[in-house]
């Protein structure tokens, strides 16, 4: 197929893991990764071996959206911010969930790492960077300017001193239970929120437990109330009373705690002795009204913060609004609409949100706000004037449009024709996106898929895609008329056969080489498949529900989660094979060996064949002079690989997540790439970009 003379990369941007600071996580949008890439002719302009500046620019999409990189304002950014706290300095703290880190925000909006290292999940104990946390959701601080993390996924209570020195209050990292008991010896279950009064005793909400629990300054654990294991929306004193699925939690100055009770649609007050009172909503009925205790109603209520009036303000999850409860029960909206989310910064309604998650205020009366689905932390006055502290949004959707006034939700796949436009697949709105040379996006198909991953193109301009839950090949023809070319929709499995009697599992990427030829990759079948232009299908290497990492021919060989894919122009084929961290190459014939990486061990290290690092590769792509191009997902970089088997990094920094433009590009999460002459294509998160060689600018 022949190339256009310059390289696309698509960056696929992380989906929102926005309910990941909640109960009950929305689907795991954490991109996986997958393009194609198609065989290119010898005429085509190759990538200079020695290495030469690439310049990061813009073609579709948007540019915010998740990162770890520190910076002041807008250049910060951040991974589904959760819980959040403020000190008396007016310095803000977030427990930045998909990063598995603390970062620390002045006033100013200068943000900083407090502890832990982003991308490294764990649960050491240590000073600063040394330290790791697993999915850190709730965090408090105390006058001292000590933290408290609920460290949801080490099941444990943390404690981070002014200094950055982590260590744990209470609990046992990796085991989960119901136990009181002091430090170590107690035991949690999914603790979300944590707040602290000013004796030092620390509350935390713990969701799969459904109870209230305190911690003394001396780690002994107590079930404030709550039963273990039993939901409901009693009110009552200490164990016999209900909650279901409670996120956050706040304390006033009497020592009263305040509880999101998320799946209630309720805040419910708990005195110091353990009565509980519903103090505003309905339990069971969701909604957006204001009003006064049992007549207001909220939807699946998140982030709680108390002033020193007695005002609790709310993150109301799914209604896209911050609500204001006074200690007499009256329940407003400070700011945003209710049902219309967005990343606008206004005064009161006019403002909005996505998904906030939590909240907290300083004694000036203002309100901070994780902005999960923005991936920004906010501000707002007493007086409801929203603005962004820190962070840069970004924006899904699935708008078409020129350049940056062009939406995408989660592109997965890219793949490029002879004539430069992009084709993109978008894993959440089930469409196909055409995306031209000059940046104007357009729908190409959708309706009739499935959460589609993969695409790849003929010379003919035909499109490919694997349609991931009917589980079917299907063709797109440049008019746009879709047809199924194997399997049946809704019939999984993995038989070999011809057209609709073929039968595909978990497909994840394709590639089409000079002949027609479809390789698909299966990622949970762990295999590598070879579709005919007439439809016949057939299993190519690896054996359906065997991983491993071995090497060997045709079924001999092992996968584990195979996703990106291309082909060259002999017909070899290279395979990101991401949870062994390697790449692979299969000859036309079914050989299957490791071209880079060593099985089972991550990193970013450079170097030749097994001495080279991966972390997660999602996608591959090939030149005509048979380099290879690797969308490097958990490191955020793009790498090539030699015929030599020389790895290097031409492209991000690995361990610093963030889409900057330029010279010194920085990606977020590249998930799918494609190249075309001297340039690639990646789709990231929320924006297809363009990473031109500056040799060739």
């Amino acid at each position: 197929m022949k190339k256009m003379r310059r390289v696309w990369v698509s960056l696929g941007l992380v989906a929102l893991a926005a309910a990941s600071c909640r109960f009950s996580p929305l689907p795991d949008l954490a991109p996986l990764g997958d393009s194609s890439d198609g065989a290119i002719s010898s005429d085509d302009a190759i990538i200079d071996a020695a290495p030469a500046p690439f310049g990061l620019e813009l073609l579709a999409g948007d540019i915010g959206g998740p990162g770890n990189l520190d910076g002041v304002g807008a250049a910060a950014h951040f991974h589904g911010p959760c819980g959040i706290a403020v000190d008396s300095a007016g310095n803000v703290y977030v427990a930045d969930n998909g990063n598995h880190i603390i970062r620390k925000i002045t006033a100013t909006g200068d943000v900083t790492t407090l502890a832990g290292t982003a991308g490294e999940s764990g649960s050491t104990d240590g000073t600063g960077a040394a330290a790791r946390f697993s999915s850190p959701v709730g965090v408090t601080v105390d006058g001292a300017n000590n933290l408290y993390v609920a460290d949801r996924g080490n099941n444990t209570i943390r404690k981070i001193t002014a200094a950055g020195v982590v260590t744990t209050l209470a609990g046992a990292a990796g085991m989960a239970g119901s136990t009181n008991g002091t430090g170590a010896a107690a035991r949690f279950n999914y603790p979300i929120g944590a707040a602290i009064d000013s004796a030092g005793n620390v509350y935390v909400a713990e969701a799969f437990n459904h109870t209230i629990r305190k911690i003394t300054a001396a780690g002994v654990v107590t079930t404030l109330a709550g039963t273990a294991g039993m939901s409901g929306s009693t009110d009552g004193a200490n164990a016999a009373a209900r909650f279901f699925s409670p996120t956050y939690v706040a304390v006033d100055s009497a020592g009263n705690v305040y509880v999101a009770d998320e799946y209630n649609h309720t805040i419910r007050k708990v005195t110091a002795a353990g009565v509980v009172t519903t103090l505003a909503g309905t339990a069971g009925e969701s909604g957006n009204a204001d009003g006064t205790g049992a007549a207001a109603s909220f939807y699946f209520p998140s982030g709680v913060a108390v002033d020193s009036a007695g005002n609790v303000y709310v993150a109301d999850y799914f209604n896209h609004t911050i609500r204001k409860i006074t200690a007499a029960g009256v329940v407003t909206t400070l700011a945003g609409t209710a049902g219309e989310s967005g990343s606008t910064d206004g005064t009161g309604t006019a403002a909005r949100f996505s998904n906030p998650a939590g909240v907290a205020v300083d004694s000036a009366g203002n309100v901070y706000v994780s902005d999960i689905g923005n991936h920004i932390i906010r501000k707002i006055t007493a007086a409801g004037i929203v603005t962004t502290l820190a962070g840069t949004t970004g924006m899904s959707g699935s708008t078409d449009g020129t350049g940056a006034t062009a939406r995408f939700d989660y592109p997965w796949g890219v793949a490029v024709d002879s004539a430069g436009n992009v084709y993109v697949s978008e894993v959440n709105r089930y469409t196909i996106r055409k995306v031209t040379g000059t940046g104007v996006v357009t729908t190409l198909a959708g309706t009739a898929f499935c959460a589609p991953r993969g695409v790849a193109v003929d010379s003919a301009g035909n499109v490919y895609v694997t349609n991931g839950c009917n589980f079917t090949i299907c063709k797109i023809t440049p008019a746009g008329v879709v047809t199924t070319l194997a399997g049946t929709a809704g019939m999984r499995g993995s038989t070999d056969g011809t057209g609709a009697a073929a039968r595909f599992d978990s497909l994840a990427s394709a590639a089409v080489d000079i002949g027609g030829n479809i390789y698909v990759t299966e990622d949970y079948n762990f295999t590598i498949r070879k579709i005919t232009p007439a439809g016949v299908v057939t299993t190519l290497a690896g054996t359906a529900g065997m991983q491993g990492s071995t090497d060997g021919t045709g079924a001999a060989a092992r996968f584990n989660l195979p996703r990106g894919v291309a082909v060259d122009s002999a017909g070899n084929v290279y395979v990101a094979d991401t949870n062994n961290h390697t790449i692979r190459k299969v000859t036309a014939i079914g050989i299957v060996t490791t071209l880079a990486g060593t099985a089972g061990t991550s990193g970013s290290t450079d170097g030749t064949g097994a001495a080279a690092r991966f972390n997660r590769p999602t996608d591959v792509a090939v030149d005509s002079a048979g380099n290879i191009y690797v969308a490097d997902q958990n490191n955020s970089t793009i790498r090539k690989i030699t015929t030599a088997g020389i790895t290097t990094t031409i492209a991000g920094m690995a361990a610093i997540r963030g889409i900057v433009l330029g010279t010194t590009p920085r990606l977020a999460s590249p998930i799918g790439l494609e190249i075309i002459g001297d340039s690639i294509i990646i789709s990231d998160t929320l924006a297809i970009l363009l990473l031109r060689h500056g040799a060739r600018q």
